[in-house]
């Protein structure tokens, strides 16, 4: 039998859909090594630290959930395993964080401050690389201690069901 759904972490991994080759880089390996620790990987669905984040998720198998701004699942980046489309524009940046256990806070675009702030708000976890500065929030200096922390943090909040 698989795991219940509850009790994977969903991680978002958020930043903006053009950013340098560095955050790129990063995002791909922040989206694989959290794939590679059992965490659906959850985006907005398009390019840039999405795209990179999504495939590094896939490139080790992992699950990509994108929920998309617009209308049509056509416009997801290709590595994205689920689109959900939502026509909420860039108000689907709640719904990133609400889906998510933990955000991730690639660079530092004013959606990537929505998300952080929404997270913020709800309670979620946030950790930050190279990212916005803000009280409560987890920075990191690296790909790996972004996975390390958001992996810890995901598990603290996800609770396995009982037997």
């Amino acid at each position: 039998m698989s795991e219940h759904p509850s009790a994977t972490p969903y991680v978002a991994v958020a930043g903006s859909g053009s950013a340098a080759p560095e955050l790129l880089a990063a995002a791909e390996a922040v989206g694989a090594g959290l794939a590679e620790g059992g965490a659906v990987v959850v985006t907005g669905g398009l390019g840039g630290v999405m795209e990179a984040a999504c495939r590094g998720a896939r490139s080790r198998l992992g699950e990509t959930l994108g929920i998309l701004p617009g209308d049509s699942r056509a416009d997801a980046n290709g590595w994205v395993g689920t689109a959900v489309t939502t026509g909420l524009g860039e108000q689907r940046n709640a719904l990133v964080v609400r889906s998510s256990d933990v955000v991730v806070a690639i660079g530092s675009g004013y959606g990537t401050l929505s998300e952080v702030a929404f997270a913020l708000k709800l309670g979620r976890p946030v950790v930050s690389l190279w990212s916005w500065e803000v009280e409560g929030v987890v920075e990191v200096g690296s790909a790996a201690e972004a996975v390390e922390r958001a992996l810890a943090l995901a598990r603290e909040r996800v609770r396995p069901l009982s037997q």
